[in-house]
Order: C-alpha cells, then sequence, then structure tokens
C-alpha cells in the first residue's frame, strides 16, 4: 500500500510504500538509518542486517543524497523519530540516482557560501527541511486566508493585473508595452477595482499577484509579491481594523494548530505567537512619533523627520514598544495616496491604518476608509497631479450611488516571514524577483 509520509501515524504495524529522495544517512554497522522525504514530510527507515536482503542492506554504500527511493516496510511507532514514526526496512528500490555533482549537499561547501549564492539553485533548495517548513506554513496562511473571508460571505473578487495607471504612486510601476494602447502597467494593487466589487457585490477579497518597481534592497522588499485585498461597502475605519485584528489572530492560530511541526523545524519561538491575541494596541501617527523622538533622545540613529513617512528602522523600534502587532492611524494626507478619506477633524490628516508586526518585521497591513465625495476625489487626483482621463471610470463609484466604504492590503509575504521568523522575505516566496535576480 503506498502512502503519504505525513499520514504515516495511520498505518501504524502496517506494511507500507514510500516513494521520495533520500535525504540524509548514517550507520552504526548493522543498521543504517535512511532519512526519506516525500515532500508531505520525513521519515526514518531502518535498515537491519540479516532483516534485509543482503543487496538490499548493502545499497547503503551506493545510495546518495536526493537519489529517488521506493522504500517497502512496516510501520512502527518510535518517540525519537521524526514526527514519532519510522519504518522497519524490508525492501528498497533505487528508481534514480541523483547526480554526483548535486550543488547543495548536507553541509554547504566552501563554493556556495551563503544564501545569496544558492538562490542560484533555488529549484534545488526548496528541497532543504527549512525552505521545505516555510512552504508549507506558507500555504497553510493561503489556505486561512481564504476559509477566514469564504466563512464571512465575502465574495473571490479577480481584479486585472494590466492597469492603465498608478495605484500608489507612478515611481513604482512597471510599464508594458500594449498593442494600440502603447503602454500598460502591471498592477501595484487591485484596490481601485476592489472598490467596483464592494459597490456590486458588498463585501469582496481578491487573493493574487502585484508589482512595485522600488528599487529597494532591504530584507523586506520584493518586485513581485501576493496580496489579499478586501473590501467593504458601508464600512468605516473602525471596521477594517476590526476585521485586520480577526484576520491576523485567525492566521496564527491555523498556523499554530496545523504547522506545529514545521514551526519547530525551523526553531521559532512558538510562545511569542501564542500571545498574539486581541485586541492589538492601537496608535495614531503621532503617537509613533513620539515613540521615535523619545528613541532618538536614548541614542538610536533614526533619519525619521515629522510628516514623513516611517522607514524600516523606524517601524522596527515602534514594534519593539509591543509584544503583538500594533495599528497606527491618521497619517499625514501628504504621504498618503489620493484615494484615502481625509480625517474630519484634520485635513490634514487621512483615515488609514498600517500594521505592524512585532520583533521587527515591519508593516504586514496597510489599508484605510476610501473618500466617497465625488469633489473631494477630484480635487486630490488634480492635488496628485494625476491625469483625470484616467480615473474617470474610478470617479463613476462616486457619482452614481457612493457611499462609505473601506478595505486594506496585506502582503503574504512579509507575513510568512513573520509568522515563520525568517530573516529576509525572499525565503517566504518559492521564486524571489528583486532588482537583482529574476532566475531561475
Amino acid at each position: 500500500m503506498r502512502i503519504w509520509i505525513e499520514s504515516i501515524r495511520d498505518y501504524k504495524g502496517k506494511d507500507v510504500e514510500i516513494r521520495g529522495w533520500l535525504f540524509n544517512k548514517r550507520s552504526s554497522g548493522k543498521i543504517h538509518f535512511l532519512i526519506v522525504r516525500d515532500g508531505t514530510g520525513f521519515v526514518q527507515c531502518v535498515v537491519v542486517k540479516g532483516e534485509v536482503r543482503e543487496e538490499v542492506f548493502n545499497l547503503y554504500d551506493k545510495i546518495s543524497m536526493e537519489d529517488a527511493l521506493i522504500v517497502i516496510g512496516t510501520v512502527r511507532e518510535d518517540k525519537r523519530a521524526i514526527g514519532g514514526y519510522e519504518l522497519q526496512v524490508k525492501d528498497i528500490k533505487v528508481y534514480s540516482k541523483c547526480s554526483d555533482n548535486y550543488p547543495i549537499p548536507k553541509v554547504r561547501p566552501e563554493n556556495i557560501p551563503d544564501v545569496g549564492k544558492l538562490y542560484h539553485y533555488r529549484h534545488l533548495w526548496l528541497r532543504s527541511r527549512k525552505q521545505w517548513a516555510i512552504m508549507r506554513i506558507r500555504s497553510e496562511i493561503e489556505k486561512a486566508i481564504i476559509d477566514f473571508f469564504e466563512d464571512r460571505g465575502f465574495v473571490r473578487f479577480d481584479p486585472p493585473i494590466f492597469t492603465p495607471a498608478s495605484v500608489e504612486g507612478t515611481t513604482t510601476l512597471f510599464e508594458v508595452p500594449y498593442f494600440d494602447e502603447n503602454k500598460v502597467y502591471l498592477t501595484q494593487s487591485g484596490q481601485l477595482y476592489m472598490e467596483a466589487g464592494a459597490m456590486a457585490l458588498g463585501k469582496v477579497y481578491s487573493f493574487g499577484p502585484t508589482f512595485r518597481a522600488e528599487k529597494s534592497k532591504t530584507r523586506r522588499h520584493l518586485t513581485e509579491f501576493w496580496m489579499i485585498e478586501p473590501e467593504i461597502a458601508w464600512a468605516t475605519l473602525d471596521d477594517i481594523m476590526d476585521l485586520a485584528e480577526d484576520l491576523i489572530v485567525y492566521i496564527v492560530e491555523r498556523v499554530l494548530e496545523n504547522r506545529r511541526f514545521e514551526l519547530e523545524t525551523l526553531d521559532r519561538d512558538i510562545g511569542k505567537l501564542e500571545r498574539i491575541k486581541k485586541p492589538f494596541p492601537r496608535i495614531t501617527y503621532d503617537d509613533a512619533a513620539k515613540i521615535i523622538e523619545e528613541e532618538k533622545l536614548k541614542g538610536k540613529k533614526l533619519d525619521f523627520v515629522y510628516g514623513e513617512d516611517f522607514g524600516g528602522d523606524e517601524e522596527t523600534v515602534i514594534s519593539e514598544r509591543f509584544d503583538k502587532p500594533v495599528i497606527i492611524t491618521r497619517y499625514p494626507k501628504k504621504i498618503k495616496p489620493f484615494y484615502m478619506k481625509l480625517d474630519p477633524n484634520n485635513p490634514e490628516k487621512v483615515l488609514c491604518m498600517d500594521v505592524l508586526a512585532p520583533e521587527g518585521y515591519g508593516e504586514i497591513i496597510g489599508g484605510s476608509q476610501r473618500e466617497d465625495d465625488y469633489e473631494t476625489l477630484v480635487g486630490r487626483i488634480k492635488e496628485e497631479g494625476l491625469p483625470l482621463e484616467v480615473y474617470e471610470w474610478y470617479l463613476d463609484l462616486r457619482r452614481f450611488g457612493s457611499v462609505p466604504h473601506s478595505g486594506f492590503g496585506l502582503g503574504l509575504e512579509r507575513t510568512v516571514a513573520w509568522i515563520t521568523g525568517i530573516k529576509h522575505v525572499r525565503e517566504a516566496i518559492p521564486f524571489a524577483r528583486t532588482i537583482e535576480r529574476f532566475r531561475p
């Protein structure tokens, strides 16, 4: 009976067949221990001299890392083994041999000294235990997000990837030739289209790739990344802050419930994740600016000037004050996009919010109440120097039955990086795209 390793506990005492690859091996002479992976997990396969055919026992000296194997044996419980179960081997078949020059051996050689060079072999590096764990946690987060919105009656709504205009700023657009239209752009966000979806369907969400042409080399930036963008008609800023809290708590709880083994594989401090409960602290931009000034007085070298946006260093010192995500609201309008609603109590601020992850991982959510007044929105578009004709369709949403509405975007890779505890978002996506990398 062929099984996947992730379900091995269901076959205790039974003979099974596992198809996978040799991950590691060791021997004590009369007993060989083979660690085999099949993509769903890792299992120790025990080969005992005298209990298998001699040619099977002698395969140990012939097989090497990443050889494709078919292993037949009896499932046995053993608390010391990976996952608490192992396979008492009866037979092994070598399906294919791995080339001798496999570039990512168990011990990293001198010619691949760092993570940057490992990216040349990303297609193979994904097979390592750490990358395996990260990808499985990413998958769990994706499923959790979809379940969260579907269970709450949201309709999945897919905005276009080619767009005629900017959402977040013209300096971060990827330009693409487009037939007789001359040029279009890869989307920075589906948000403007999601607003149309909310006016038609009430509450919607999208989940797809987005693109930013920022020339940034920080550990928090990718040029291609995935975003989740809910949009809700008749919703205020307070409504989406509540929704963002619920979403983050739900994601973390799902990972803790279903991917604890993977978190342990990454040596993640699970206690820090278990503290992620509602409510999250909520502070204003001005409150956050005071925290930064306090840190400056303590000797922290920060370039922040009031009225500017927070950089990565500033986000880190703010988040270090809290052991759970912190929500920052009401930023100056001059540093935020044109579509954010002006604060009626202070028109120099906008009704927006950013959610900063703890432990220095920075912004994972950005959102706002949208400007629903036609005249105000036209004024903001002109103020930003944007071509009004490009946004005529967007202005129709205010001409024909405008209502208060709000939404946000959650960056998947930054969320994965925080939950897994990895240092760089490029490990949070199967194949990273940065200003320096578009291969493999």
